[in-house]
């Protein structure tokens, strides 16, 4: 077959120019986890009030809690449509939604979840049961028209913002067994159980569902209840239970989730399940020795702290720049803006849940779109005009023209155009600009 590419004076044929394939798309990948900073930059970036946050998330939680009583859901649909919450909350603004719209969205979508399918609007009548006893009405009812819409919409960005990755926890379960385990199945150990098990409730109203690991979640639980109620007895079994499981979980974690509840009971004492069982004195007195033992251990509060970031300024990302594909082979972007922006970008949105396959193939694709550039300066000899065309042919040397003469060798780094504004030419100039190489 003859070459299509076009001779070169040589009479060889010159190579074809590079194609152009399609654009590579964006990547997201899901995260498990996350430590406090990053959470706490998360909400600063998005511009929300810490005192607001904390009321609407406990509200969002009840209001779950509420709704799938009302509904007879198992419990690990509860822990599900809390963890989406928490995720979509720290990535939207709190004036893009409403709190409970969010909350009734993400048990929609724990329901699919977990196999316990209930339509939309059979959630909303049973939210609107809650909060409105006395009135009884029907799910074909178009008063639920609209609300039911803003929940399918709602659907679709709490999808994408766990990144399609269903993996959840259930500490309940192993809460259960490792109860047994320590405590056996008598009668002191149901009332311990019953507890610890309205406290794993409660846990789910702070971020510790969102940084912790099951076993350091229920770890947390079962020490702080054997504070709280068990005696010197159970703490030291409890103990004794953990540090034979040492290399499953750092004590460390432990710590800093017994003072994530501890926060929730001393300042929010009469919205939890817990508090209204036990002494505002009691929270208080567990907190202060949780602290006296991390400072004598030398102990930070908070796993991964880093200070800098938690007194920099808030940095809410450029949407256009955060989709673009130089972005995107350059640093690793975060969750919401990228999939908030990229469907009106030419590239498409992939959830990818290997978190190393993913920033692999980011990097190998973002070599391509990557543009550097480097400054330098040309000196350029330009003639010198006629006298005549220099003035206007007013006049020559330096007082003729309309404009006070002419200048001479000059060394210039603007952009002076001939014509321009004063009506003189410039000899001897240097030009300075930017190149750019891939």
């Amino acid at each position: 077959m003859p070459s299509t590419d076009p001779p070169t004076a040589n009479g060889d044929s010159a190579p074809a120019p590079p194609r152009i394939g399609p654009h590579p798309g964006f990547i997201s990948s899901s995260n498990q986890y996350g430590s406090e900073i990053k959470l706490r930059r998360m909400l600063k970036d998005n511009g929300c009030d810490p005192a607001r946050e904390d009321n609407y998330r406990l509200q969002g939680v009840q209001l779950i809690d509420n709704v799938r009583e009302h509904l007879q859901l198992p419990v690990r649909t509860f822990d599900t449509a809390c963890t989406y919450f928490h995720k979509f909350r720290l990535n939207f603004r709190d004036s893009e939604y409403n709190y409970q719209d969010a909350a009734l969205a993400s048990l929609f979508v724990a329901c699919k979840v977990e196999d316990t399918i209930k339509k939309s609007k059979d959630i909303l009548v049973a939210a609107y049961s809650v909060k409105n006893p006395d009135k009884p009405t029907a799910p074909d009812d178009k008063f639920f028209d609209g609300p039911g819409k803003v929940i399918i919409g709602l659907e679709r960005l709490i999808l994408e913002t766990v990144g399609f990755d269903f993996r959840t926890r259930y500490p309940q379960k192993l809460l259960v067994k490792v109860v047994r385990r320590i405590l056996g199945t008598a009668a002191p150990a149901r009332a311990f159980f019953a507890t610890a098990y309205a406290m794993c409730i409660d846990m789910y109203k702070t971020f510790v569902p969102v940084k912790r690991t099951t076993f350091a979640m229920v770890l947390a639980v079962v020490e702080l209840t054997a504070r709280m109620r068990g005696g010197d007895d159970v703490l030291a079994r409890v103990r004794r239970f953990a540090a034979s499981r040492g290399k499953q979980c750092s004590r460390d974690a432990v710590t800093e989730t017994m003072l994530d509840l501890l926060d929730l009971y001393v300042q929010h004492h009469k919205a939890t399940k817990i508090g209204a069982a036990f002494d505002l004195a009691t929270f208080i007195d567990i907190k202060i020795r949780l602290n006296t033992d991390l400072d004598a251990a030398a102990a930070p509060r908070y796993l991964f702290h880093c200070s800098r970031c938690d007194v920099a300024d808030p940095n809410p990302l450029d949407p256009v720049s955060a989709a673009s594909p130089a972005a995107a082979g350059s640093a690793w972007p975060p969750d919401a803006s990228v999939r908030r922006t990229a469907r009106g970008q030419d590239g498409t949105m992939r959830f990818i849940f290997d978190p190393e396959a993913a920033r692999v193939e980011q990097q190998t694709a973002g070599a391509y779109f990557r543009e550097e550039y480097e400054e330098y300066e040309v000196e350029v000899e330009e003639p010198l005009p006629p006298p005549h065309e220099r003035d206007g042919g007013g006049g020559g040397g330096g007082g003729g023209g309309a404009w006070g003469g002419y200048r001479g060798g000059h060394r210039d780094r603007g952009d002076h155009r001939r014509g321009g504004p004063y009506g003189g030419y410039r000899g001897d100039r240097h030009h300075r600009g930017r190149g750019r190489y891939h």
